[in-house]
């Protein structure tokens, strides 16, 4: 008799997501491990391995440390050795500073191939966001850019979170791209609602929720402060923020709005926390906020948690974005609201309206986004 043929070997990698990040494991990893024999091995940084995962999803720790330690460096080590230990067919590249070694890796073997995931426009995001000084941005994003451009031209495909990057970046070619958005990937075993959600009357409680990273960029003390002013008019509401922050001074000046105000509440902060519960969290909501402040690196994108708020019919409050407006709309789903400026009328407008009249949109799924992910790995030779 012949003998069966040794399984599919595919690797996910990066270094800052954690081992159960949404869109590595949770979709990535999910949906190639449901492919028929295929072995996934995710490796990232040190997380809690989901306990609904798979027994041919496995995964590995790159990252022990914070993203500033001695530890990132001694990553690229052990994504080396993972590298020689499995001996992939397919590598998902999750993260730009992965690319060398995966290059030489390609280099130094036959058969062998990778994908790139571009989740962010990291050039643009260096030179925008004010992390690092000024001469070091220029030489920073102009290093980046040009590894993603030999990158590109070396992998089987490129995928981007946003249709956005189609235009935005120059190494994104039509025929060498597919975009697989951020949409919400169901956990294990849950059941969505099919029905709208009812809002509280004006003056009951009502469960306001901030998810996702904390940080000014996103909105996080716009959360706060338009939280505190709809008190004045709406009595008994709470503002829940969940998530991770990975700047010190954010998170400090934070937990002392936490313990002066009432009616805010944190959950993680300084350490990331389980998708799942924030799953929980959203389920248990009313009003999902999206203060994002105005930049160039998130005005073109769909913040996952906009997929996220959609797929469970959680109603949105959101700034004047109008691609997010474009997405929230056919589905009824959003208040636009300018979050400094909190009224009577905005109190009483939020509590009469009604959200979601077709229920929660199937467009809001992962599911589409897994065909197509499937159709790349079934092009690839």
């Amino acid at each position: 008799m012949p003998h069966p043929l040794p399984p599919t070997v595919i690797l996910l990698a990066s270094v800052l997501k954690p081992l159960d990040d949404t869109r590595m494991f949770g979709k990535f990893g999910r949906t190639l491990a449901g492919r028929p024999d295929t072995v996934v091995h995710v490796a990232g940084r040190e997380a809690p391995r989901p306990a609904s995962a798979p027994a041919n999803l496995h995964t590995h720790k790159l990252l022990r440390g914070t993203r500033l330690s001695l530890d990132r460096l001694r990553a690229q080590v052990r994504y080396w050795q993972l590298l020689r230990q499995l001996q992939p067919q397919l590598v998902v590249v999750h993260a730009p500073e992965l690319l060398p070694l995966t290059l030489l890796w390609q280099a130094l073997g036959r058969r062998r191939h990778f994908l790139y995931d571009v989740r962010e426009n990291y050039a643009l995001n260096i030179r925008t966001q004010r992390v690092y000084s000024a001469w070091l941005r220029g030489l920073l994003a102009g290093a980046v850019r040009a590894l993603e451009t030999v990158a590109a031209r070396r992998a089987a495909r490129v995928l981007l979170a946003e249709r956005s990057y189609a235009a935005e970046l120059p190494f994104a070619r039509p025929e060498h791209t597919v975009v697989l958005e951020n949409k919400y990937q169901p956990q294990p075993g849950e059941n969505l609602s099919a029905q709208a959600r009812l809002l509280p009357e004006l003056g009951q409680p009502l469960r306001l929720l901030y998810s996702g990273t904390i940080s000014e960029l996103n909105g996080v003390f716009e959360a706060v402060e338009f939280a505190q002013r709809l008190r004045q008019h709406w009595p008994g509401m709470q503002l829940t923020i969940i998530g991770f922050c990975q700047q010190p001074a954010v998170l400090a000046r934070l937990r002392a709005l936490v313990a002066a105000q009432p009616g805010l509440v944190l959950v993680g902060g300084d350490e990331p926390v389980p998708h799942a519960r924030i799953v929980a969290e959203i389920r248990r909501s009313h009003l999902g906020l999206l203060p994002y402040r105005p930049h160039p690196s998130s005005a073109h994108c769909i913040p996952t948690k906009l997929y996220e708020y959609l797929a469970h019919g959680l109603p949105l409050l959101l700034p004047p974005n109008p691609l997010w407006q474009q997405v929230a709309a056919p589905h009824e789903a959003a208040v636009v609201v300018d979050f400094a400026a909190v009224s009577e009328e905005l109190a009483a407008e939020i509590s009469n309206r009604q959200f979601y009249p077709n229920g929660p949109p199937a467009a809001a799924l992962w599911a589409s986004e897994a065909i197509k992910l499937g159709a790349v790995v079934d092009s690839i030779r």
